[in-house]
C-alpha cells in the first residue's frame, strides 16, 4: 500500500502543537500516510519582531480560545513550569530551554518515533501537571513512553553534532516558504496551519486516496 506523505512543522513551546500531535499520530497508526516530524523553533526565536506590534486583545483572546480548545478536545492544557523560552532573555539567548529540546526531537525522528516523542514531551510541558518537567526522570519517562531509551536520542544528538543544527536550520528555513506559526502540516506544498486544520487536511488527504491501514 502506498503510503501519502505530509510535513509536520512542530515547536516544544507552541500549545497548538501540543494539541495537533496526538490527533497526527492516530491518522498515522491508522491510515496509510507517513508524518514527516520537522521540529522548528519557537516564533520568538526565528522572528521576535512578530511580538512588538500584536493588538491589545491578542493575549485575552489566546487563553480563552485555549481553554476552549482543550475542552473540545478533552486534552488537558496548563501553563508549563518552567516555561521553554523565558522572556527575561533575549531571542538570541542560547540559555532557553526549548533549545536543548530541539535537537531530542530531531533524534526521537531519525530512531522512529518522532511523533511519539513529541506527543509525549509536549504532554509534560503542556497538560498543567508536571513541575520540572526538565528535572529528574521526566524527559526520560517520556522516552520510554514514546518506545526510545532517552540514552540512545542523546548519544544520537552527540553523534550528529554536524547534522542536527543543519536540519533544525532547514527545517526553521522551510516553515517560511508556507507559514510564520506552528502547527503547519504540508501536504503537496499545500500548507495547513493550524490544529483545527486538520480535518480540512485529512478532506484533502482523502481527496488524494487516504486509506485506511492494511486495507489493499
Amino acid at each position: 500500500m502506498k503510503e501519502l506523505e505530509i510535513d509536520f512543522f512542530f515547536s516544544f513551546r507552541s500549545p497548538w502543537s501540543y494539541f495537533a500531535v496526538p490527533r497526527l499520530l492516530d491518522l498515522q497508526r491508522n491510515y496509510a500516510i507517513k508524518v514527516n516530524l520537522r521540529v522548528v523553533n519557537p516564533l520568538f526565536i526565528r522572528n521576535h519582531a512578530f511580538f512588538e506590534h500584536l493588538p491589545e486583545k491578542w493575549m485575552t483572546y489566546l487563553f480563552t480560545d485555549l481553554l476552549r480548545h482543550s475542552e473540545y478536545l478533552n486534552i488537558p492544557i496548563g501553563l508549563p513550569r518552567p516555561d521553554p523560552i523565558d522572556q527575561s532573555l533575549t531571542a538570541d539567548s542560547a540559555d532557553h530551554l526549548v533549545l536543548a529540546l530541539n535537537p531530542l526531537g530531531i533524534a526521537a525522528e531519525h530512531l522512529g518515533c518522532g511523533l511519539e516523542f513529541a506527543k509525549e514531551v509536549s504532554a509534560i510541558i503542556w497538560d498543567g501537571q508536571t513541575d520540572g518537567w526538565n528535572s529528574g526522570d521526566h524527559l526520560s519517562d517520556a522516552a520510554q513512553r514514546a518506545g526510545l531509551a532517552l540514552d540512545d536520542i542523546h548519544h544520537w544528538v552527540k553523534e550528529n553534532t554536524e547534522q542536527w543544527p543543519q536540519l533544525l536550520e532547514s527545517n526553521n528555513q522551510t516553515l517560511t516558504e508556507y507559514h510564520w506559526g506552528v502547527p503547519t502540516m504540508v501536504f503537496k506544498d499545500e500548507p495547513f496551519f493550524g490544529q483545527d486544520k486538520i480535518d480540512l487536511l485529512i478532506w484533502r488527504l482523502k481527496q488524494n486516496g487516504l486509506q485506511p491501514r492494511g486495507q489493499k
